[in-house]
């Protein structure tokens, strides 16, 4: 690998911040484009770095190109129950897809969840049109969980979720 995954520093949160949500709004994945309430969460890295785990991945450079959230409890997790962890807002540069990223960010949320005192399950959501990140998940072992798909918002599809057993 010619990059790195760790917790994101105070002076990547912007960078980080930016990466995801063109990442959200490029690929299309925000309903309501920049007006999307969404997007504000996407780029306010400060506070999901306070409240919850932020990884990013970075090149030897110290170039941001990618990161997720993981969430271990908290106001942070949208699906997980009791044993279980989440992890949410994966993104990756769209100059940095194809080199492995998104795997090594699962992969190092699999190995959090493992070592989480209790964790039975990682946990995820993800839109139905998110084909790319669907077999990045089913290669890691996630199978689809369609009894937990949910919607955030009324207007909204049901986002899939997907379950990994540890």
């Amino acid at each position: 690998m010619d990059f790195t995954i760790r917790a994101v520093r105070p002076e990547e949160y912007d960078a980080l911040g930016e990466v995801t949500a063109r990442a959200f709004l490029d690929d299309g994945h925000l309903d309501f484009g920049v007006d999307d309430a969404y997007l504000r969460l996407l780029r306010d890295v400060a506070r999901r770095a306070a409240e919850a785990e932020v990884l990013v991945a970075v090149d030897r450079a110290g170039t941001v190109l990618g990161g997720v959230t993981f969430v271990a409890g908290g106001e942070w997790a949208d699906i997980a129950r009791e044993g279980e962890a989440e992890f949410r807002m994966l993104a990756v540069a769209k100059g940095a897809r194809g080199r492995g990223v998104g795997e090594a960010l699962v992969r190092a949320c699999t190995e959090r969840a493992r070592r989480t005192p209790g964790c039975r399950r990682l946990v995820l959501s993800t839109q139905s049109r998110m084909s790319a990140a669907h077999r990045i998940y089913e290669r890691a072992g996630f199978v689809r969980t369609p009894d937990r798909d949910w919607s955030p918002l009324a207007d909204m599809d049901p986002l899939h979720t997907y379950a990994l057993e540890l």
